[in-house]
């Protein structure tokens, strides 16, 4: 795959700990495909990937359509997700599929479904995001770990 927005920022941890991996895109219809690991670390009791880490996966999935679609002008930040669970996940790969359905100036309409291994739709999300300049996304990001220890060293 060639260059995109996205190599020019490092990735996050939460993507790093998901196994996310760009797979393929189409900047201009704000489309992207994910891949992700479904480790058995993120099993719950019954067996399968717990729902809070496939909402993850499906918010990861969603905002890096908006930062193509957009060059890397614009950070989404998620004002609202709503998710469906269709089937179990079981551990392996696992694939989301996100879309910008609508990008306005300050707010975004998005969609994602994540499927396994075998292309089965195991959960879908809808979600709105508030659109931000992307550098100053970015400056509040390197800022966030300062301020967090001030707060820290500021507490009884």
């Amino acid at each position: 795959m060639t260059g995109t927005a996205l190599d020019r920022i490092p990735a996050p941890p939460s993507a790093k700990l998901l196994g996310w991996r760009l797979v393929d895109c189409d900047a201009a219809r704000g489309w992207v495909r994910i891949a992700f690991d479904g480790k058995r670390d993120f099993l719950n009791p019954a067996g399968f990937i717990q729902g809070g880490i496939q909402a993850a996966m499906l918010d990861d999935t969603m905002g890096p359509a908006v930062w193509l679609m957009t060059e890397g002008a614009l950070y989404p930040a998620t004002i609202d997700m709503s998710v469906s669970f269709l089937a179990p996940a079981k551990p392996g790969p696992l694939f989301g599929e996100g879309s910008v359905l609508r990008l306005g100036s300050t707010i975004a309409f998005l969609e994602a479904k994540l499927l396994d291994g075998a292309g089965r739709l195991v959960a879908r999300a809808t979600a709105s995001a508030r659109l931000l300049p992307a550098a100053r996304a970015l400056s509040l990001r390197r800022e966030l770990p300062r301020a967090a220890n001030d707060a820290f060293a500021m507490a009884p």
